[in-house]
C-alpha cells in the first residue's frame, strides 16, 4: 500500500510528494524545497521513516517544480527522471527564475528520460506513466490504477486546469490530455495536484468549468 506525503514548498506552495510503501522505499515527485528550513522539513520526515529514495521525478520543469532537484539529487545520489521535451525549461531555469525574481543554480539535467507507457518501481509498488502535454511540452502523469490515485503536476487542478500561456503550452492539448488520457481511469481516481487541494476525476469531469 502506497503512502502519500505532501510537502508544501517555496513561494508558490507547491505541493512536493514523498511516495513510499511498507518496504520503505520511496519516489520524490517535484521537490520543491528552496530554502534550508524546507530541505531539513524534508530530509528530517524521510530519516524518521526510515525511508530509502529510489527515484527523483518531475512531472514537469517548471521553476516552482524543480528548485529542490539539484538539493535531493546531491543528497541522496539520485538521478533526475523526467520528460524530454522539458529539457529546454531546465536548461532555462536561470531565465525562469529571473521572471519570477527567484534565483536558481543550473539544476541538474535529466539523468534518465521517461515516457508514456513506462513503469516506476520501488519497494513492492510500481506507478504507470501517462505524457500529457499541454501545460508543459514534457508534462507526466505518475499512477497507479489498484489504488486509484495520480500525481498530475499542473495539468489538472480542483475545479481548474493548468495554464497555458508559458513556452510550449496550448489550451486545446492540455484539454485534450485531461478528457482523454485522464478521465478514462475512472471518475473514482484520486487527483493530486501540484497546488492547492487533491480532488477526483469524477468531480472534474462534472464541475470543472474549463472542461464543461
Amino acid at each position: 500500500m502506497i503512502k502519500i506525503k505532501t510537502f508544501v514548498f517555496n513561494p508558490f506552495q507547491e505541493n512536493t510528494y514523498l511516495l513510499y510503501d511498507e518496504t520503505g522505499e520511496a519516489v520524490i515527485i517535484d521537490p520543491g524545497c528552496s530554502t534550508q528550513d524546507e530541505e531539513e522539513i524534508l530530509v528530517s520526515f524521510i530519516e524518521e521513516n526510515n525511508i530509502k529514495l529510489k527515484h527523483l521525478l518531475n512531472t514537469h520543469s517548471h521553476i516552482d517544480h524543480i528548485l529542490g532537484n539539484q538539493f535531493v539529487s546531491e543528497q541522496f545520489k539520485l538521478p533526475l527522471a523526467s520528460h524530454k521535451e522539458d529539457e529546454f525549461l531546465i536548461r532555462n531555469a536561470k531565465e525562469q527564475g529571473a521572471t519570477f525574481g527567484i534565483r536558481i543554480d543550473n539544476p541538474p539535467l535529466p539523468g534518465k528520460y521517461l515516457n508514456e507507457g513506462m513503469h516506476i518501481h520501488f519497494g513492492n509498488s510500481v506507478l504507470d506513466i501517462i505524457h500529457s502535454p499541454g501545460h508543459s511540452p514534457g508534462s507526466l502523469v505518475f499512477y497507479n490504477k489498484n489504488e486509484k490515485f495520480m500525481i498530475v503536476g499542473d495539468v489538472l487542478f480542483n475545479q481548474s486546469i493548468g495554464r497555458t500561456d508559458l513556452p510550449g503550452g496550448s489550451y486545446d492539448v492540455l484539454v485534450n490530455s485531461i478528457t482523454q488520457k485522464l478521465f478514462p481511469l475512472g471518475d473514482d481516481m484520486n487527483v493530486f495536484s501540484g497546488h492547492g487541494s487533491p480532488t477526483t476525476i469524477g468531480k472534474e469531469r462534472i464541475s470543472n468549468p474549463f472542461l464543461s
